[in-house]
Parts: C-alpha cells; sequence; structure tokens
C-alpha cells in the first residue's frame, strides 16, 4: 500500500482554482460544484470582500480597507491600537473565522450537502504574500515590521485552521491551500525578505496548521525550496512552469516518497493561451512531463495516485468574463477522465 499524507487517492481527479471571475454567485458556484473535488470561489469581481486578500484581513489588527478604491492598507498606529484585542482572542476560534460580510460564497458553500465528495477544498491568502503586498503608512511593505511579521504568521495559522476545521465538519477529507502568488519574488534578491527568513517563518506556520494542508502558487519559484516544506500537497502551473517543474528529480522524489501530492495545472484558463490548445496538445504536454519522470526512473502508478489534475491559473482579465474559464473547466474535466481511462484504466461512467 502506498504511504499517502493525504486522506485519499489523486487518481488524476480534477479541482479548481480558488478564483473565479464570474459576477455572480450561482454560476461560480455550479463550476466550483462541477469537480470531482469542490471548492468555494473567491468572486472579487462580484464584491471587493470576496477578494483573497480582504478574506484574509479580517480582524488582523491594523488593516485599513478601502472599498470604494479597492485599496488595502497597513497603520502602525493602528496596529498598536488593536493588538491586544487580538492577542485576548487568540484562543476563541470563532474570532478567526471568516464572516459572512467577507465571502458570502464561503458561507453559501458551506451549506451544502458536501459529504458525498472524494473531497473539498478551501484556500486561504498566504502570509509571504500577503505581509508583502499590504504596504504601511510609508509604502513599505508590512512584512519587514519584526513584531507585525511574527503576528501575522501566527493570526493566519489561526485563521487556516478554523477555516479547515469548518470544512471537515461538512467532509471529512477536507484540505487547505495556502496560496502564495508572491512566493516566487523572494527567491529574486529584490524583496528584501529573503528565501531564508521565509523558510524559518513557514516552517514555525505550518507547525501549527493541521494537516492536509499544501501550498498553491502559479509563478515559478525555487522548487526544491517548497519540495523541502512539511506540506502535504504541492499545487503548480504544469502548463508554463511543468518543463522546468520535473527537473527537480531529487526534491520531487522526497516528496513524492514521504506521501506527498502534486496538484498539475494542466489547462491554462486565460483567454489567449486556452484558444491556440487543444485536449491533444495538453494531454501530449503532461504525458511528456510524467514519461521525463518515468524515464528517470519514478514509478508511473505511484505518480498517478499521488497527483490531481486543476487549471493552470486564474483568469480575471478575460474580453469574454467567465465564458474562457468555463470552457477551460470543461476541458480540465474531459482530460481527466481520458487520462484516468488510458493510466488507470478507468471507465467514463460517473
Amino acid at each position: 500500500m502506498l504511504n499517502m499524507l493525504m486522506p485519499f487517492a489523486g487518481n488524476l481527479m480534477t479541482t479548481g482554482m480558488g478564483i473565479l471571475p464570474h459576477k455572480e454567485m450561482v454560476g461560480a458556484l455550479s463550476v466550483a460544484m462541477s469537480v470531482d473535488i469542490p471548492f468555494w470561489p473567491q468572486l472579487p469581481k462580484m464584491k471587493y470582500f470576496e477578494d483573497m486578500y480582504v478574506q484574509a484581513s479580517e480582524n488582523f489588527p491594523g488593516i485599513m480597507l478601502d472599498p470604494e478604491n479597492r485599496r488595502i492598507y497597513f497603520s502602525s498606529e493602528k496596529f498598536y491600537e488593536e493588538l491586544e484585542n487580538v492577542l485576548m482572542h487568540l484562543e476563541n476560534e470563532a474570532f478567526f473565522r471568516m464572516s459572512p460580510q467577507f465571502s458570502a460564497a464561503y458561507h453559501q458553500f458551506l451549506s451544502y450537502d458536501l459529504s458525498q465528495y472524494a473531497a473539498i477544498r478551501g484556500q486561504l491568502e498566504g502570509p509571504v504574500s500577503f505581509g508583502l503586498n499590504v504596504m504601511d503608512e510609508n509604502k513599505k511593505p508590512m512584512i519587514f515590521n519584526d513584531e507585525v511579521r511574527s503576528i501575522l504568521f501566527d493570526f493566519m495559522a489561526r485563521k487556516a485552521n478554523c477555516q479547515l476545521h469548518e470544512l471537515k465538519e461538512s467532509n471529512p477529507q477536507a484540505f487547505l491551500f495556502i496560496d502564495e502568488p508572491g512566493m516566487q519574488y523572494i527567491f529574486s534578491g529584490l524583496s528584501g525578505y529573503t528565501a531564508q527568513m521565509a523558510r524559518v517563518d513557514l516552517e514555525g506556520f505550518f507547525a501549527q496548521i493541521e494537516h492536509p494542508r499544501g501550498i498553491h502558487l502559479c509563478g515559478n519559484p525555487d522548487w526544491d525550496f517548497l519540495l523541502h516544506l512539511d506540506i502535504d500537497i504541492l499545487s503548480f502551473n504544469a502548463y508554463n512552469c511543468g518543463e522546468i517543474f520535473v527537473k527537480y528529480r531529487d526534491g520531487i522524489k522526497r516528496f513524492m516518497d514521504k506521501g506527498g501530492m502534486f496538484g498539475w495545472g494542466l489547462v491554462p484558463s486565460n483567454h489567449d493561451e486556452f484558444n491556440k490548445e487543444s485536449t491533444e496538445g495538453l494531454s501530449r504536454h503532461i504525458e511528456t512531463l510524467w514519461r521525463e519522470l518515468e524515464k528517470a526512473g519514478f514509478d508511473m502508478h505511484q505518480m498517478l495516485s499521488q497527483s490531481i489534475l486543476m487549471p493552470a491559473t486564474c483568469a480575471l482579465m478575460n474580453p469574454d468574463g467567465s465564458e474562457t474559464v468555463e470552457r477551460a473547466y470543461d476541458c480540465l474535466k474531459i482530460l481527466s477522465r481520458r487520462l484516468q481511462t488510458k493510466y488507470l484504466h478507468y471507465t467514463d461512467e460517473r
């Protein structure tokens, strides 16, 4: 029997990106519920408070929201004014719960019967990306304030645990992605927040979060850095970064052998990339990556049992709104069934 960190076998099942471009909830939830592993969608085009940064900011001391201009700021003065109240509530899980104001989609998702699915998935904006992107009154990323940073990682870990607990009440096999779109910048030498700093911070962060938990990002970071973190699943953009990723064979082998799962971001969802592709071309692309690993000595059955399939990126700026994204999800489901039939001998009956 294969060693698994996740409570289910991947077997090329499908899930989605957290962010969808829909301006209304019904269509977005229809997409989110159509995959093998449903997820609650973040809908910044529907409402400012459905944005991933805004959702993560709820109750964090010092945060100032400007919904009219869709901006989020950090005030050092306000941080110290509100810090005592946060410290008083550290053991109160309800304090870290996402309220309906900050995500109507999340609460609607939790109202469904989710028990029959193999798993369900949530997500939370990660502390590295949050801390690098939210600026203080001096236009300096809040992550550079040592006291703020220590509170930030602890706060986000508690927020992650709260969400994971709620999801597991609906489906015991629920898991959580920590979304870190800004992670790639810490390896550029330009951010001022170094990879070594991030390693220490993230090791402490993930040590606080219950399993199963993982990281999702669309960029191209140092893959060895991520493969050596204490996570159960790594979701990445295999469409754009797959050829680079599969070169990190020692890290991939170590991650697989400890039972880690991969989320292969296969189908592009932005308009231009999607419309130049075909299901056959995308299938060839992912199979080429898998065969490269197989030729290097990886066991194909183990690899596929520890893999799920996803869109490659979110896409908020498509000229056709949500149309291309919905087509991308349909393509993803078709590819999943074809690849399952080819490699895992599944039938197409669902």
